[in-house]
């Protein structure tokens, strides 16, 4: 087992603790995803496992070893392990592939050279290396310090939010980049993410937190097909939440139906189209039946009158 925390017990405020008694288990060369909305307690636990705070009690095992926090090292941190937070902390008068280098050897200049290359590639910044940071766009500053963070190989790689600096292609073409590289190298991947969705292709485990609480962990399949509850179904995009009068009324047995997941059909039940919208590969469309607004999607721009049934 690489990580371990057991009862873990942390309060910013001591009439409000935000963990209590957390126990996680994460296994070695996994890539996790930490997930919940905002205020959930993510960047929070990526800071206690870190070792930039301070809990109260429990304790957290990395590699077999118990670790200590802030108050008993003189560096906050851990040497295994390497967070790339929202701040970046690159080096103002160093260039983008000093500051890559800036945890590499200067032994072999040459291999030095060549991994710095090769990181730069993987983030995709091979034409800035003689660029200094201040010059860079957010986005860019982000995957320089994700670069050095590579550079150490790391055996738990700490991230997050990765991509909230990046427009759609150059995410597109991070996160297959860095998900091979860390596969390949054997890092363990934590990644705290408003967009489980776009990444979860490369997950192997979903670590959901509402409140400080662990609402769900479970794999990526079993958190999208079987979510715990509302608040995890929401997680992945838009969903349809149905009361247990509504799932009556319905004839259903699931309070959470993803839009794909309701189709059109000879046989069901009849709905008014409220509208219907072009969005890329369907048509968004809203519905009612049963006096239920529901949205779902088709391969066609929908008209009256639709018949629906259920997955």
């Amino acid at each position: 087992m690489l990580l371990e925390l057991n009862n873990l017990y942390f309060s910013h405020t001591q009439d409000k603790p935000l963990f209590q008694n957390l126990n996680l288990r994460l296994e070695e060369g996994k890539i996790i995803a930490l997930a919940g909305e905002s205020g959930c307690g993510k960047s929070t636990l990526l800071n206690l496992i870190y070792g930039l705070l301070d809990w109260e009690s429990g304790e957290i095992i990395f590699d077999g070893t118990k670790l200590l926090g802030p108050k008993g090292n003189l560096v906050p941190g851990e040497a295994a392990m390497k967070f790339v937070a929202q701040n970046f902390d690159l080096m103002p008068y160093a260039t983008v592939a000093e500051n890559v280098g800036k945890f590499i050897s200067n032994i072999n200049l040459a291999q030095k050279k060549e991994t710095v290359t090769e990181l730069l590639e993987i983030v995709g910044l091979q034409e800035f290396a003689d660029v200094l940071p201040k010059n860079l766009s957010g986005g860019q500053q982000q995957r320089v310090a994700i670069a050095r963070a590579l550079s150490v190989l790391p055996k738990l790689l700490i991230l997050d939010e990765p991509f909230s600096n990046l427009d759609f292609p150059r995410k597109i073409e991070l996160r297959e980049r860095l998900f091979r590289y860390v596969k390949q190298h054997h890092i363990s991947l934590i990644i705290s993410t408003h967009e489980l969705h776009d990444i979860m292709p490369w997950l192997d485990q979903v670590i959901i937190l509402k409140d400080g609480r662990l609402i769900q962990n479970d794999s990526p399949e079993e958190t999208y097909k079987a979510p715990y509850n509302a608040y995890v179904a929401k997680l992945f995009g838009e969903v349809n939440i149905f009361s247990e009068s509504e799932m009556t009324d319905f004839k259903i047995n699931k309070s959470c139906y993803y839009p794909h997941e309701i189709k059109m059909a000879s046989n069901g039940f009849d709905a008014e189209v409220l509208e219907s919208r072009f969005a890329g590969n369907h048509f968004w469309n809203k519905i009612k039946a049963l006096n239920k607004e529901i949205i779902l999607y088709s391969d066609k721009k929908l008209q009256d009158p639709v018949t629906i049934s259920f997955e």
